[in-house]
């Protein structure tokens, strides 16, 4: 199979599809690799060094396109790139189409099957390939926050570990899953009073007992949600219904009781956000103030540590691309449900229940949409 890599054209988006070590194994397995020129670039990875694993080299992303029967990205396809997809080719990336009906409209108009890495999922039910990027991104959301809420990013001038004498800031964060825990992690390591929200019982007494009583934990109703959210520093919203929107649990009317300078990290704005008054922004003009309340809603946070983020996320998606290259894309589809859960596109019709239920498209299963090929 001819595998396309194409250059990550989202604004400030560094990461790679596939690196010279993850085009080695492809070869190995009589594999071709078409890689557009300058692809890694953005993090130290040559074109020379793709070539040496036995990659092709193509002058443009229209080349890759129009060759390639699997395309292997990072982000979801930008709206000059839609166009470029056609029929009985495969696009294997994130894609995140619940809040993106015009990138949804696109990808059913090409014709193409679209298998998206976040809605894949393992015997256990949990998502293999958004693991590593919500490991990054929990761990960025500190990061980020903290310096929001410095003076000069429009934040209250907190910091978040304090001083001898002086309070540290105060963490909440809604969601104990991957993000929520990796955030918490960062947080406490910091010295910061934290505590984590969930529905979830049974991750609430996971988080208990791993952080040995350095946080704490609430069960998420409106209440403990209102009386967590006024009093922080830092919220980060970290929930996440796979493949659907996510749900809104700050709205308008509770930033103007917020602390002035006080910050809201969204890292479910891929999903459409969990802060009625998020919306997307980029790293390169990466917050806005409402109510004097810091928003921080980059859509591609892991972008910012390209180089780590592209090496994680190679490391989780490189033996699902072998699987689809070897077995073919239907065959290793019907033969893997937990692959098949990637399936949100196929030949124009949208296959995952909750983007269609999102998006208000008529939904077909994955199984009766294969039998279209």
């Amino acid at each position: 199979m001819l595998i396309g890599v194409p250059k990550e054209i989202k604004t400030h988006e560094y990461r790679v599809g596939m690196t010279p070590g993850g085009v080695r194994e492809a070869v190995r397995h009589g594999h071709a690799v078409l890689v557009e020129t300058g692809a890694g670039m953005g993090i130290g990875l040559d074109d020379s060094s793709y070539e040496k694993a036995g990659a092709r080299i193509a002058a443009t992303a229209e080349d890759v396109f129009a060759q390639a029967e699997l395309i292997v990205k990072v982000k979801e396809p930008q709206p000059v790139e839609c166009p470029r997809l056609r029929e009985g080719q495969t696009l294997f990336t994130y894609l995140h189409l619940a809040p993106d009906p015009e990138q949804a409209r696109g990808l059913m108009a090409s014709g193409c099957t679209a298998i998206a890495y976040e809605t894949v999922t393992d015997l256990y039910g949990r998502l293999p390939l958004l693991a590593p990027m919500s490991e990054v991104a929990g761990r960025m959301a500190i990061q980020a926050g903290a310096h929001c809420l410095e003076k000069s990013q429009g934040g209250s001038g907190t910091l978040l570990g304090g001083v001898p004498g002086v309070l540290p800031g105060k963490v909440a964060i809604l969601g104990g899953g991957v993000v929520g825990a990796n955030a918490a992690r960062m947080a406490v390591g910091l010295g910061a009073r934290v505590t984590v929200l969930d529905r979830a019982l049974a991750r609430l007494r996971e988080l208990d007992d791993l952080f040995q009583g350095r946080l704490l934990t609430r069960f998420a109703t409106l209440e403990a949600i209102e009386e967590e959210v006024l009093t922080a520093d830092l919220t980060v919203g970290a929930v996440l219904i796979p493949g659907a929107t996510a749900p809104k649990l700050v709205p308008r009317v509770m930033l103007a009781a917020m602390k002035p300078g006080s910050v809201l990290v969204d890292v479910s704005i891929d999903q459409g956000g969990c802060f009625e008054t998020s919306r997307p922004t980029t790293h390169a003009d990466p917050t806005y103030l409402i109510d004097g309340v810091v928003h921080y809603c980059v859509a591609n946070m892991p972008g910012a540590v390209a180089r780590t983020s592209t090496f994680a996320l190679n490391n989780a998606t490189l033996p699902y691309v072998l699987q689809l290259a070897d077995q073919g894309v239907v065959a290793a589809l019907r033969a893997d449900p937990h692959l098949c859960a990637g399936l949100n596109v196929h030949r124009g019709r949208i296959t995952y229940p909750a983007v269609a239920l999102a998006l208000s498209y008529d939904s077909l299963s994955p199984e009766d949409a294969l039998s279209l090929s």
